[in-house]
């Protein structure tokens, strides 16, 4: 609970059977979160029984991909405000109070992964990927004259239940650039959006996106042509996202 609103958070997970326990304890030892949902999208055997060793609810969604496992998260929440992280050890639980720290004054609160002082030592954010996503915020921000942004590509977000409505409705992405789609979309509403500087630690297994260099490099290369296809369609098609 914050400030008398109910807050839920939400886990997707595929490949983090040794981590998704701790996570799901951590982000519930803040005692804020009402409800945790663990969204088992198609996830690794014996995911389901370290779940179960937990206070979350587990749901399970067979539509691959992680945009896929976030819109399904999004229909079983309850709460009023809504997180979503990752369950892989990298986001920290304490920094759901920053989130909410700014929920009350905005419609969504983004996390930002590129501040220097808060990457962890062995956290998977060197220069190329901090700079890639650094300089895709920043043409995002540009194209749309938008509010400051230094990362396109963090998970870590608070969205008010109010707002996420008004945006289901224009989700397109289930694959794994669903945040920026998301992001890109809140702009375009003209809704109340700040990006904010988050923990990013170490994760615990290995990512089958930023893991690998040349994955990444050409999932950015998708969310720049992303960015791009929605700038051109609402130039032709003004006010159509409302």
């Amino acid at each position: 609970m914050w400030n008398g609103k109910k807050v839920s958070v939400i886990f997707p997970t595929y490949n983090e059977k040794e981590s998704i326990r701790s996570a799901v304890e951590d982000f519930q030892y803040q005692g804020i979160a009402d409800e945790i949902i663990v969204i088992n999208n198609n996830a690794a055997e014996g995911t389901s029984e370290e779940v179960a060793k937990t206070s979350a609810k587990e749901i399970m969604e067979t539509v691959q991909g992680y945009g896929a496992a976030i819109q399904r998260g999004f229909k079983e929440a309850s709460g009023d405000y809504i997180i979503v992280s990752e369950p892989d050890g990298t986001f920290k639980g304490r920094d759901i109070v920053k989130l909410l720290s700014y929920i009350d004054d905005f419609d969504v609160v983004y996390g930002s992964r590129t501040i220097k002082e808060l990457i962890w030592e062995g956290a998977n954010m060197g220069i190329f990927l901090k700079w890639g996503n650094y300089s895709v915020a920043k043409l995002m921000e540009f194209l749309f004259n938008t509010t400051s942004l230094t990362d396109v590509g963090c998970t870590m977000r608070c969205v008010n239940k109010n707002a996420l409505k008004r945006m289901d409705p224009y989700f397109t992405v289930k694959g794994s650039f669903f945040g920026p789609e998301m992001m890109i979309i809140s702009v375009l509403m003209k809704m109340r959006v700040i990006q904010i500087p988050m923990n990013y630690t170490k994760r615990i297994g290995t990512s089958s996106v930023t893991g690998n260099k040349i994955t990444a490099f050409f999932l950015g290369l998708r969310m720049i042509r992303l960015i791009l296809e929605y700038r051109l369609f609402s130039w032709l098609f003004p006010g159509r996202y409302k």
